[in-house]
Formats: C-alpha cells, structure tokens, sequence
C-alpha cells in the first residue's frame, strides 16, 4: 500500500508569511521571464512600449526625459523595459521591435487615450494607424491606468498587452519579479472559493468608535479573476502586477468611509448602488462639498463597478496597482466597469472626464483611520469570514493551500 504525500507548501504560503508579507524572499526581477511567461507564445511577436507626458513631443524626442528631473515612471520604463529589451531579452524570445512611444497623459483611471503618439524623433503618429494595428504586444507604462481603453482597443485590432501604471522599485522587485504560473494558480484558488457568492458585507471600525456596514449584492455570479497571464494569441491585457478576485456588484446599500486624495475623512452612503452622498468625518468640509456636487451633476461618478480583494503575498509599494492585489485587502471601485463586463459604459456620464474607474483601496498603510474589523461572504446556506482586521481567514489561507 503507498502513501501519497502532498508536497510542502512554498515558504510564501506559510501561514507566518502569510500574516507578515514583508517576511517574504523575491528573487530578481527578470524581464525574460515575466514576459515570457506571461505572454507565451512571444515568438514572432512584435513589441512595443507606450508611456505618458503632459508634453509628450518635447519629453520623447530623443529621450530628453531621461536628462530631466523627474518622471521614475517613464525613467524606469526605459531602464527596465526598453533597454531590456534591446539588450537581449527580445531577441532571445523571438520578438522583434522594442520601440518606444510617448501619449498624452489622460490625468484619469482608465479615461480612454487620445488617438495622438509620438516616436522618438519626435513624429506625431496615431494609435489606431500605426501602433495598435501594427503591434502584438503594447506593454503601457503609465502615470494612470490605461486598463480600460487598452482592453477596448485590444478587442477591436487584435493585440496583446500589459498596463503597468505606477511603475515603481519596490514594483520591480517584488509583484513583477514572483512566477506569474504561481500568481495565476493562487488567484484560481481563491477565486473558487469566492465564486458564486450571493453578497458580500464589510464592517469598518472607524477610530471614533462607530462601525459602518456595507452590503454588497453579487447574485450568485462566477467571481472574475486577474492573474496575469495572457496567453495564447487571443486579444487581451493583463494588469501588472496581479492577483486579484474581483466582482461587478449587481446592488449595493449602507455606508463605507472615504479617504480623499488631500487626507479629509468622509462618510459614504449607498443606496441602490450608488453613492449618493459624501459626510465630512475630518478635514477640509470643500473637499466633501464638490464630492456632493459631483455625485449631483453626474450620477454615474458614484456608481459601483468592483469589488475586489486581492491574492497576493506582497510587500506595500505606494501604488495602488500593486497594492490592491495584497492578500487581506479589499477595494472598491466607482465608474465605468466595461472592461470587467460589467454595464457602466463611458458613454453613460456626462462628461468624458468623468467615465473614469476610480480604485478605492482599503489597507493599513493606504487607510489608517479605518479598520476593515470583518469581511464576511453569504453564499447559500453557507457563511465564510474571509477577512478580520487586514488579515485573511482561515479560510482564505486554507483555501490558498488546497490542492498541493
């Protein structure tokens, strides 16, 4: 008679890496790596790299931003990406091009891009002529998400892609340097264990001692994963990094708290799944008024579009694209959700800069005032805590073992 032995957990998922994430080893970052295992099959693919400026002809005409003060962003996409690049990787995994273009930045998440790009002698081209229909992969590396449009785009000219907005060391070191097989592995997992849900409710602990509940109907559908691979030749992008289990709510009601971006505390209240109305907590009563007058002239700016938690062991980075995929975080989101297939199209706002997808990330470093005191999932009969205080269950962390 044989025993079958399940093999050792890796030293991520143990449960004290688990509970303190910035215990975890990453090894380098690997550019042929990421790429190759995210994008398989890359040969004969022909790449290129988009990032932002304000003045994009001026900044890209033969890398004049990298003589500049300021832009990490754009200085890291080329260190990184581009030099890498041309330095091997791309030959090595049969893909040809490399080049670099420059767009106008869209000061908005996931706000659809302007048709104008400039190369690096400083020609004006456009996107929909000369880089989507001539491209197979788009790596955006980006001031903000371009994850939206990107999405849209790929659909209609058939490429691949990734957006990488907020491109930062820690970034580099960490969420892009981990098995991005593993990555995908981990995000099924909890994605099965999520899936089907009928709601959600969250209890924040605010530091005055009030607790807000919010409930969130999902009407028992699959849960959506983003695991960043992007396989095959099928017309898609990843969001780098990721890691995330995700949901488009179908309703929503009660209160969740705000932080805005000039640190003023508010209270939100939901009805029908839309905000409807911001309270001052602390800080600046302005800030709140033109949240109101928002929410009053656009009524689609409040409407919720996600509810995600995120997969991965990671340590904080300062941006939220790597943040909100941080196991024991959750995060929701206002306005368009088109691209996660959900109904809120940017054609339904009234203003274009409005139709953005706006992340509202709940974490200790991103929210100190609140406390995320409990996340529990309804599915049937059955009731599961999935997380307590920024921390996930037992459940999750079983969850996340099963099958090994």
């Amino acid at each position: 008679m044989s025993l079958t032995i399940d093999p050792p957990l890796p030293a991520y998922l143990r449960e004290e890496i688990l509970l303190h994430p910035e215990r975890r080893e990453f090894p380098r970052f690997d550019l042929k790596r990421l790429l190759g295992t995210v994008f398989a099959p890359t040969e004969g693919c022909r790449v290129c790299i988009l990032i932002d400026f304000d003045e994009p002809v001026d900044l890209i005409r033969d890398f004049a931003f990298l003589k500049a003060d300021g832009f990490p962003i754009q200085k890291n996409a080329h260190r990184h990406f581009h030099q890498g690049l041309k330095s091997g990787v791309m030959e090595e995994l049969g893909m040809t091009g490399g080049e670099m273009f420059a767009f106008r930045c869209t000061h908005g998440s996931n706000l659809d891009l302007s048709d104008e790009v400039w190369d690096t002698e400083g020609s004006l081209l456009s996107l929909d002529r000369d880089i989507y229909p001539n491209y197979d992969l788009i790596l955006c590396i980006s001031t903000f998400s371009a994850t939206a449009p990107l999405t849209a785009k790929a659909k209609q000219f058939g490429f691949r892609g990734a957006t990488l907005h907020g491109l930062n060391d820690v970034i580099l070191n960490s969420g892009l340097a981990v098995d991005y097989h593993e990555v995908s592995a981990d995000a099924e997992r909890l994605r099965l264990a999520l899936t089907n849900a009928d709601s959600m409710e969250i209890d924040f602990a605010l530091e005055d001692g009030r607790v807000l509940t919010a409930w969130l109907g999902l009407g028992g559908q699959d849960a959506q994963k983003s695991h960043g691979l992007c396989l095959g030749r099928t017309p898609d992008i990843a969001n780098l990094p990721a890691g995330e289990v995700y949901f488009v709510p179908c309703d929503a009601r009660g209160q969740f708290p705000m932080k805005y971006e000039d640190g003023t505390l508010g209270v939100l209240d939901v009805e029908d799944r839309c905000i409807i109305r911001s309270t001052l907590i602390e800080g600046n009563q302005a800030t709140i008024d033109a949240h109101n007058a928002r929410l009053k002239d656009d009524p689609m700016t409040g409407t919720l579009g996600e509810l995600g938690f995120g997969t991965q062991v990671l340590p904080v980075s300062g941006a939220d694209i790597q943040d909100e995929k941080v196991l024991g975080t959750c995060h929701l989101a206002t306005g368009r959700d088109d691209h996660l297939g959900g109904d809120i199209l940017p054609s339904m706002f009234k203003k274009h800069e409005n139709s953005t997808h706006d992340d509202i990330l709940f974490a200790p470093h991103k929210t100190p005032n609140f406390n995320i005191r409990q996340v529990r999932m309804k599915r049937g009969r059955q009731e599961e805590i999935l997380i307590e205080d920024f921390r996930p269950s037992r459940y999750l962390m079983d969850a996340l073992a099963s099958g090994r």
